[in-house]
């Protein structure tokens, strides 16, 4: 088959010059167009990178206009109906689903480095203990280079391998941590008898004065939430995962990177947005006047958890969690409570209304998994948190396939220079 091309003309008198298309398995070719300064002394402008492949992957799919998010191939609705999350996780490090003795053996590898250095936890004494938990994430997470120094070399299959695995089982245990410093509660250290999300809800929600005990559905909830939450492409906390990857840097700094990333209101805390609305919005009596506000040009008011950058159609995995969160309600009999009416009723009108019909601003998973969390009795400000503890394995994944991937660079992405142009210094008596 012929080598496909593009064609890039000019009308300046600059000669036109071709480009290979390279195709993808699924979803849209792209335009190598790694050749055009070289050849036209000329860069293109993409600002936020919606039309520009930063990288190739073979991770995760997503088709926006179709309403389709795939793991390694894998429909997201077959991974959350049949899978738990560490068999995602095996997935999305190694590219296939394990068998029965692969599987045992990663969840033991796993669990096995869910406990932190001693010394670690001398960290957080050194926080406000109202402070935010994701300030508190990015440092404990930052400085565990410091702790486990022993497989830091990102050359070496083995050690980004061990630095996944640590990652991945450590992430539950800080979160929890950061939960429990923030009500002044005692820590509590890791059960390994526990599944993964049984534990983590264990380490948040247990006390050494009572005799825990997972309950089938919640534990159900939050694993099917961190599946969910597992890796979306080249999000902004992933790219970022991977800018600072690119530069050499350790795995542990890389995820402190993506889990700041992950902070902002537009990304990672727009969950925490949707809960804060609700509280704003005050009762069911007032959506109508909150509605008229969102849809008013000339108000910045805005209808969190609905609509999504990159789905055009129904974001998937809401379908999937609005489900869970029903479930939720009803085991804890939460249907009555004042926010999640509200948030129901909320639901029921961005459903039915024509503006938000018309522009596809359907309920988001953002707008189901914090409603979950607030029902779990989990504080807003731990929801993002949350989010970052499933996105580990994502972010941890894209990190290895960087690594390996031979055309990788150091990201310099390039800039469309508009300041002054090259002037002469004024000393300071001459200026005006």
């Amino acid at each position: 088959m012929a080598e496909k091309l593009a064609t890039l003309s000019f009308t300046d008198g600059t000669p036109s010059v071709d480009f290979p298309v390279l195709p993808g398995t699924v979803g849209p070719d792209v335009i190598d167009i790694r050749p055009l300064y070289t050849k036209t002394k000329k860069f293109t402008y993409d600002p936020g990178f919606l039309s520009t492949a930063s990288c190739s992957s073979k991770i995760t799919y997503i088709d926006g206009d179709a309403g389709i998010l795939m793991y390694r191939g894998y429909p997201i609705e077959q991974l959350a109906e049949h899978c738990d999350f560490l068999e995602v996780a095996y997935l999305i490090l190694y590219g296939e689903l394990p068998n029965q003795k692969q599987r045992d053996a990663f969840v033991k590898t796993v669990m096995s480095h869910t406990m932190v250095h001693e010394q670690l936890v001398r960290f957080y004494s050194g926080f406000r203990r109202d402070a935010h938990p994701m300030a508190v994430l990015c440092g404990v997470v930052g400085a565990l280079s410091a702790f486990y120094h022993d497989a830091l070399n990102i050359n070496d299959p083995r050690h980004r391998e061990v630095s996944a695995f640590r990652l991945i089982a450590k992430l539950p245990t800080i979160t929890a941590m950061c939960y429990k410093y923030n009500l002044g509660q005692p820590f509590m250290y890791p059960r390994n008898s526990l599944s993964y999300v049984e534990n983590f809800l264990y380490m948040m929600f247990g006390t050494p004065c009572d005799d825990w005990k997972p309950n089938l559905i919640l534990t159900r909830a939050l694993d099917r939430i961190l599946i969910l939450h597992a890796d979306h492409e080249q999000n902004a906390s992933t790219s970022t995962v991977r800018t600072a990857g690119s530069s050499g840097a350790n795995p542990f700094a890389c995820i402190a990177s993506g889990i700041a990333s992950l902070w902002g209101p537009a990304h990672g805390g727009a969950n925490e947005a949707v809960l804060k609305m609700l509280e704003e919005i005050g009762g069911v009596d007032h959506i109508g006047q909150y509605i008229k506000r969102v849809k008013d040009k000339n108000d910045a008011t805005v209808l969190y958890g609905f609509g999504h950058r990159v789905y055009k159609n129904y974001d998937p995995r809401a379908k999937l969690i609005q489900k869970t969160c029903y479930e939720v309600l009803d085991e804890l009999d939460l249907r009555d409570d004042k926010v999640f009416k509200l948030a129901m009723a909320l639901e029921k009108i961005a459903l039915e209304d024509e503006y938000f019909v018309s522009r596809k601003l359907y309920p988001n998973v953002d707008f189901y998994s914090g409603i979950v969390y607030k029902a779990l009795g989990i504080p807003t400000g731990m929801f993002t948190a949350l989010f970052a503890v499933a996105r580990t394995v994502g972010w941890i994944a894209q990190w290895t396939e960087m690594i390996g991937d031979p055309d990788q660079k150091i990201s310099r992405p390039r800039q469309l220079y508009m300041g002054q142009g090259k002037r002469e210094f004024v000393p300071m008596g001459k200026r005006k």
